[in-house]
């Protein structure tokens, strides 16, 4: 039998008919619709989240495709492949992407609640320019035979819109594996499709074991915050699966002050935690969405710190080729001399303490 959730994919936003339902388009934005080969689309709860007449409304920028994304001046080609390590000499399935030792991301789908306008992975997932052969089997088989992964962030797409069958059979397959110690899921859908916490995934992601879970979604303005969300949140924690946030930098729509202090609080207000907040990577097509690489730290230093808890204060990172490279630079210390540390706070206060030799 359907489910609420199902329901919501069946009833996908993906044609001008249907999205006419949630907002009156521009004649921009209908011309570009009409013209668009690309994948685009989202939820009827998310489209339902939208601003009506408003083609600047946050929500609705990160859903309806843009002139801009024919735009190209600083994306990086072929970027994925770059950034997966997908052309190097160690042989792996499509479906696992690696920058560390020890962790893997295991692409498990293409599909997605949201196909965001900003998705580093444009050229696979939006875009369909990359061709990729996401075998679970084959990736499961890999793990295996690499004993060092000790941590596997699954991925896509967005695994959550996995039945709960195929999500019991990968992390069932996983926890058996002797040096796999976490088990990571991305997704959007507590923030796309809250209804698809059900107590069938809970079931399934729920119990007590030694290969936890974790939950890292992307909310990335406090307008996406809703009760079904605070409400879906409380049903992952209640059964052991802890929720990070992992918010994309995003020009115009999260890199005000107000914004970005009201979403790390909201999150928090929902039992979120702030993880990362991502610099907009640069792959193809996404130039309109970036701001200059300092800006996440300085949000963090005008919106959050000392005007918040710390709870709320996430990373500023870049994803990279080599990993995620924090982007945090120090405007604490202001110098050092033998006796003292100088010292300078959020309000510009100053103040020192003994510099401890080794």
């Amino acid at each position: 039998m359907s489910g609420v959730w199902q329901d919501q994919i069946k009833g996908f936003v993906n044609s001008i008919e249907k999205v006419k339902q949630y907002i009156n388009l521009t004649s921009e934005e209908e011309k570009i619709l009409t013209e668009t080969k690309t994948t685009w689309g989202t939820t009827p709860y998310f489209a339902s989240l939208m601003d009506r007449d408003d083609p600047n409304c946050p929500i609705r920028r990160q859903v309806i495709p843009s002139l801009h994304e024919h735009e190209n001046r600083f994306g990086m080609q072929d970027y994925l492949l770059w950034k997966e390590n997908r052309e190097t000499e160690e042989q792996r399935p499509d479906c696992i992407a690696r920058q560390y030792r020890d962790r893997v991301a295991f692409t498990v789908t293409q599909v997605c609640g949201v196909y965001c306008r900003h998705c580093f992975r444009k050229e696979l997932v939006v875009d369909g320019d990359l061709q990729l052969n996401f075998n679970v089997d084959e990736g499961l088989q890999w793990i295996a035979e690499h004993p060092e992964v000790r941590d596997v962030l699954i991925t896509g797409g967005d695994p959550f819109l996995l039945s709960d069958d195929k999500l019991e059979y990968l992390i069932s397959k996983l926890r058996e594996l002797p040096h796999v110690e976490m088990i990571r899921f991305g997704t959007r859908l507590p923030i796309v499709l809250p209804q698809r916490i059900t107590p069938g995934l809970k079931k399934v992601l729920g119990k007590y074991h030694r290969v936890p879970i974790w939950v890292n979604t992307q909310c990335n303005h406090p307008n996406e915050i809703t009760e079904e969300t605070a409400k879906a949140v409380f049903e992952l924690l209640s059964c052991g699966v802890n929720v990070g946030n992992q918010a994309v930098l995003l020009k115009g729509i999260n890199d005000d002050v107000d914004t970005f202090r009201e979403l790390h609080q909201k999150l928090l207000r929902v039992r979120i935690k702030p993880y990362y907040v991502f610099y907009c990577e640069p792959a193809p097509g996404i130039d309109h969405f970036r701001t200059p690489v300092e800006k996440g730290a300085e949000l963090i230093r005008d919106a959050l710190r000392g005007h918040t808890t710390g709870l709320a204060q996430p990373m500023s990172v870049i994803a990279t080729n080599i990993g995620k490279i924090p982007l945090m630079p120090d405007y604490y210390i202001i110098g050092k001399d033998e006796e003292n540390y100088y010292l300078r706070n959020h309000k510009g206060e100053e103040t020192s303490i003994p510099n401890m030799p080794e």
